[in-house]
């Protein structure tokens, strides 16, 4: 059986709306399963976020979902339309924005590019999430002009340093080479490069790479196995790290993991509510067990995520499909409940696997 954890654990469930409620639900399974294995366990709480919060509390970011929030060792999160997001990113100093893109062998066929473009792709984006154009000062107005809308991109140098610090820490721990998205030359007052240069002489062995992030969104389409780690600001990481949706074949099975300085995280797919299949039980939980992968490997459970990601890998080759990975010829349709009872059994199987060659 291996390292027995022993731990405990507490997680805030936050389903939110849309296919939120779906994809968490599904998620916590397989997590409990899991923890059954390796011997540790998970009380999972409620929490409540976007609209859902407003109908009961008069607020998009509840005190008493903050207060749930509190002390607990991370935040499992679905997805809301709009309203508390921003603000429990806020609230937590949730700055460290992980996304990591890796194409999986059987899915190779369903990304937009050639099966060679995207075999073995590993990109990680780290994006800032604090700050920047969804912080800034913004508004609605008037002039001798008209009315009009303003939102600003505003970031301290400190805010870009430490990012920088968190992005190096991860090329230096992976192949050694970080690409800074930027726009200087239209947004010259926001110095990523030099930022990151004199953040960078601490990592000797990191190679910085400057780019233009139009450009960038481009190379990723052309040639995204040249890039190893991305560091964006808040608004082009979001754009960018959907790049990442079409590459491997479903933005459905992305997820991320937003960390504080203290390692405390909340771990959400990087997909939407998806109003138009909500409650049909056909969304695609794999960004979202992503994502809590990555909740997994932050406290140490390294096994635990292991488990689960080679029981994925298993079954997705064995041909089952959700609706977004669109089956064809002999690969199987199954909806959200198949594809959770078709991973625990896969993890079982695992299980009793090591318990025969350990008696063997």
């Amino acid at each position: 059986m291996g390292f027995l954890s022993n731990h405990n654990y507490r997680i805030v469930a936050i389903p939110g709306e849309g296919i939120g409620p779906e994809v968490v639900e599904a998620s916590l399974k397989i997590l409990q399963h899991v923890a059954q294995i390796e011997r540790f366990t998970l009380q999972v709480d409620y929490g409540w976020l976007g609209a859902t919060a407003f109908e009961q509390f008069g607020s998009y970011f509840p005190e008493a979902t903050a207060q749930l929030c509190d002390g607990a060792d991370g935040i499992v999160f679905g997805a809301v339309s709009q309203g508390g997001l921003l603000e429990l990113r806020k609230h937590f100093d949730f700055f460290c924005n992980l996304r990591p893109i890796a194409s999986v062998n059987s899915l190779l066929h369903k990304s937009s590019l050639r099966p060679e473009k995207v075999q073995g792709l590993d990109i990680l984006i780290i994006r800032e999430l604090v700050s920047g154009i969804y912080f800034g000062p913004s508004g609605r107005s008037s002039d001798d002009q008209g009315t009009y809308g303003y939102h600003t991109m505003r970031y301290y140098d400190e805010e870009i340093r430490r990012i920088a610090r968190k992005a190096l820490q991860q090329a230096q721990n992976r192949r050694g080479l970080l690409t800074v998205a930027h726009k200087e030359n239209a947004l010259p007052h926001l110095p990523w490069t030099r930022l990151v240069r004199e953040e960078a002489r601490q990592f000797p062995d990191v190679v910085i790479e400057p780019m233009l992030v139009d450009n960038l969104a481009m190379l990723m389409v052309l040639n995204p196995q040249q890039f190893d780690v991305i560091l964006a600001g808040n608004l082009f990481g979001d754009i960018l790290s959907d790049i990442g949706g079409a590459l491997v074949g479903s933005i459905g099975l992305l997820g991320s993991a937003s960390l504080n300085a203290d390692g405390f995280g909340l771990y959400e797919a990087i997909h939407g509510t998806a109003p138009d299949i909500a409650g049909l039980g056909i969304a695609n939980p794999l960004g979202t067990l992503g994502a809590c992968v990555l909740m997994l490997q932050q406290w140490g459970e390294v096994q635990a995520a292991q488990r689960i990601i080679k029981a994925q890998d298993r079954i997705l080759a064995k041909g089952y499909r959700t609706a977004d990975l669109s089956p064809q010829g002999e690969e199987i349709l199954v909806n959200t409940e198949t594809l959770v009872d078709l991973l625990i059994e896969e993890l079982s199987i695992g299980q009793y696997s090591e318990l025969g060659a350990i008696y063997a």
